[in-house]
Order: structure tokens, then C-alpha cells, then sequence
């Protein structure tokens, strides 16, 4: 239990009490009636390995140290085979799993919350009217409602569980509280394999836990293609970003502030899982225009003439251009090209004004100017955060959308901001010379005629 001397000491206490809840669920059970000899234990075999060996391969998921896996379908159809206290039994299976690296407390921890769902699952299914035994197929049609009412017990729970363990942790961040909705509507689809093997082994006993694995490592496998595919995706944007910001010393990082000052907006007004990725994607992406801007003209000290001007105007659809051929962009696609359209009208590439300007392009166009204002610049320092929102409402109603303003003032009292590091420049780097930022509502590029 070393592993428990680095946590705050209210995730000690949750992890004690969950642990401590599951051993004194089993103990009950012995305790009361020897409800555990009456278990057809052959079964129960069957169903711990089915569940081992699925807990032992999962899915590696993005958040610290986490994984998923289908094994908890195995807890289910216990349920309807053994019923609550053989349910508890299969979950606390989990502590041999044959996961590498896995230290003993979590081990612990992830055996109790699957004998706890799964013996609370289990005492709804029972009141529901459910039987437990190898089913009747007769009567199968009679196991489907409570089988429902114990996986709809059992998924929130087990997220529950879960999400307060991140939590209590310091993985705050890493709970997706807009996507949690979406990914327990997912897992409960994959609990119907639970009922599939109590069906299953009414037909041809234990033998189905052969005919089982087969479409549970495929939903293993769609879990597993789908995060190697959002990690292609990061990576393919992550090295746009990175070419991008070879061409500035200055403005290091500031893809990537951008687009989290934009997944703070979007989440602040309600915008789903899907669209807040794509936020922030076009928040990665929203200077990728600049690729096609000369560096001479990025990088000029003073008035820029009215052709460089231009080029400058043109880097939204220039962006366009560089990443239209990128699926799964989607409606980032707007925010790049719109950025810096004005609600006044008076912005570019398009002279697009109010409701006009796409909902992403309003919302990094206020991240965007945020993140240029607290950052250093060659001609200036880091202005304070609270300068910077003061700058945001002065200009709210003629450069920014009103509502991304507030909603990003909400969002920044919320969870804070914490401004990029002090540049130290490079000796002989051409990041010293003068340069304007574009992105600087306090600093307007200076145009001169050539006429």
C-alpha cells in the first residue's frame, strides 16, 4: 500500500472506504445463510476467467494511467447466472489481472468498485422480479427488463466510482464531464453482452464464453481504434502547429493556448463533445495560414505597405487552403478562415459582420487575442491577465462577440489561467527583431501607401 503514501489524504480516505465497502459486502454474504455455497462454482469459474481475460488486455485511454475494458459484461451475466454475491465475487476477480505495472492499490480499488456494482446490480435485478440461474428460454423474454434496470444501475456507478477516484486524485481535468453522457450511452450498449451470455449458456452451457470473446475483443478492438485514431489526429495537428511556430520565436505555445482559451469558451456556452474537439483543433490550426506568408513580412520592423498588408489578410484563406483536405476537421474549417472577421464589419478575409461570423471563428477570435495579449512580445512584455479582459470588454460589440467575451470571463474566473513562461531570446535570433502582432487589439498594425 506504499502507492497510497503520495495521495491527499481524502482520496486515502475514499479509497479505504470503496475497499473496505466491497470486503464487507462479501463478508455479509458469508455471514448470512452461507449464500455462497448454493453458487453453481463451475460457473462462476467460467465467468471470473471470461472476466480476467478481458480486464488483462484493455484499451489505454488518454487520461493518466487509465484503461477500459468490456470485462464488466462478464459481472452482468453473473448477475442473471449467479446473482448479486456471485456478481461481487467475478468483480473482485480484478485484482488478478495480469497487467503489467499495475500497483497493489489500484488493484484493490479496481476489484472493489466491480464487486460493488456489481452486487448492487445485482439486488436490482432480484427486485425487479429477475430469476438467477441458467434461464428458461421459454422465459427469457422476463429477464429483460430487470437485466436492463441492473446495467442502468451498474454503468453510472461504475462511472461514478470512477471519475470521484480522478477527482479526489488531482485528475480533475482529465474527467470528461461533456462526454460522459455520450460514453455511458455506449457502454450500456456494450452491457447487452452480458445478457447475450446468459442467453448463450442456456443453449450451449459454458461453452459460450468461447462464442462471447470473439465480438467482446472486437469492441476491444473499436476502442482501440478509435483512440489511435485521435492520436493520429493530434499528431497531424501537432506538427502543423509546430511549423507554423518555426517562423516566430515569440509565439511558441501559442497554438496551443489558443486552442485551450477556446475549449474554455466552448464549453462555457454548451457545446458538445464533438464540437469541442473540433474547437479546438481550429484553435491549433487558426494561424496555419502563415506557412504561406513571406517571414520577411511576419517578421518586419515597421509600417508594413499596403501589399504586405494583404498578405497578412490573406493568411486565413491561405490556412484554408493548407488543411481543406483534412477530414476530419470538419466545421474547424470556419473558425480557420473566419478568425479575424470584426462584428463590426471591418475585419478580414471577408468583411463579415455579427451573426454572419461562424460561431468558431468569434470564438478563437477572442482566445486569439486573449493568449497575443498575455504573452511576451519582442516590443513588449506580457500584459496583466486583468488588462487583457479589460481590453476584451472595451472591444466587445465592435471587434469581439459579446457573448464569447463574457462567457470566456466566466470561463477564466472558473479555472483560472496561468500565461506562458518569460521569453528568454535566443542570441542571434532574428526573434529580436521589432515585430507587430496582428492578433493585438492594443497594437494595430501601422499601414503605409506606397502611392
Amino acid at each position: 500500500m506504499a502507492a497510497l503514501r503520495g495521495l491527499p489524504w481524502f482520496a486515502k480516505v475514499y479509497l479505504i472506504l470503496v475497499i473496505g465497502a466491497a470486503f464487507a459486502l462479501l463478508g455479509y454474504g458469508v455471514a448470512t445463510g452461507g449464500r455462497f455455497e448454493r453458487l453453481d462454482w463451475s460457473n462462476l469459474m467460467v465467468l471470473a476467467l471470461l472476466f480476467l481475460v478481458c480486464e488483462s488486455v484493455p484499451t489505454l485511454l488518454n487520461v493518466r494511467q487509465a484503461a477500459v475494458s468490456v470485462s464488466f459484461s462478464a459481472v452482468l451475466a453473473a448477475v442473471v447466472l449467479l446473482g448479486p454475491e456471485g456478481a461481487a465475487l467475478v468483480g473482485m476477480t480484478a485484482m488478478f489481472s495480469v497487467r503489467p505495472g499495475l500497483p497493489l492499490v489500484k488493484r484493490l480499488f479496481n476489484s472493489a468498485q466491480f464487486a460493488i456494482c456489481g452486487y448492487v446490480a445485482g439486488r436490482v435485478y432480484v427486485l425487479l422480479g429477475g430469476t438467477t440461474d441458467v434461464p428458461d428460454i421459454a422465459g427469457f423474454d422476463d429477464l429483460i427488463l430487470p437485466f436492463a434496470g441492473a446495467a442502468a444501475v451498474f454503468v453510472p456507478l461504475n462511472s461514478l466510482l470512477i471519475a470521484l477516484v480522478l477527482v479526489l486524485t488531482g485528475q480533475a481535468d482529465q474527467v470528461p464531464l461533456r462526454g460522459l453522457a455520450q460514453f455511458m450511452v455506449s457502454y450500456l450498449g456494450y452491457a447487452t453482452f452480458g445478457l447475450l451470455i446468459a442467453g448463450l449458456w442456456a443453449t450451449v452451457s459454458s461453452i459460450s464464453t468461447v462464442l462471447v470473446l470473439l465480438p467482446l475483443f472486437v469492441a476491444r478492438w473499436a476502442f482501440g481504434q478509435y483512440l489511435a485514431q485521435q492520436r493520429a489526429y493530434d499528431a497531424t495537428i501537432a506538427a502543423l502547429c509546430q511549423a507554423v511556430e518555426t517562423k516566430d520565436y515569440y509565439t511558441r505555445g501559442h497554438c496551443t493556448r489558443v486552442s485551450l482559451a477556446a475549449g474554455m469558451i466552448a464549453q462555457e456556452v454548451g457545446m458538445g463533445s464533438e464540437r469541442l474537439r473540433a474547437i479546438r483543433y481550429a484553435g491549433m490550426l487558426h494561424d496555419v495560414g502563415k506557412l504561406g506568408v513571406p517571414t520577411k513580412v511576419l517578421q518586419k520592423d515597421g509600417p508594413l505597405t499596403e501589399e504586405e498588408f494583404a498578405a497578412i489578410q490573406l493568411h486565413p484563406m491561405r490556412g484554408l487552403e493548407i488543411v481543406r483536405g483534412i477530414d476530419f476537421l470538419d466545421e474547424a474549417f470556419a473558425g480557420i478562415m473566419h478568425h479575424h472577421e470584426r462584428q463590426d464589419g471591418k475585419g478580414y478575409p471577408m468583411g463579415l459582420a455579427g451573426d454572419e461570423i461562424p460561431e468558431f471563428a468569434r470564438i478563437i477570435a477572442v482566445a486569439d487575442a486573449f493568449d497575443s495579449m498575455t504573452s511576451d512580445r519582442s516590443y513588449r512584455g506580457a500584459r496583466p491577465i486583468d488588462v487583457a479582459v479589460a481590453e476584451l470588454r472595451k472591444n466587445a460589440g465592435t471587434q469581439f462577440d459579446p457573448v464569447m467575451v463574457v462567457a470566456f470571463i466566466k470561463a477564466l474566473d472558473r479555472h483560472g489561467w496561468e500565461p506562458p513562461r518569460t521569453v528568454v531570446t535566443p542570441p542571434g535570433s532574428e526573434a529580436e527583431t521589432t515585430i507587430k502582432d496582428h492578433d493585438d487589439p492594443t497594437m494595430p498594425i501601422q499601414v503605409v501607401s506606397e502611392r
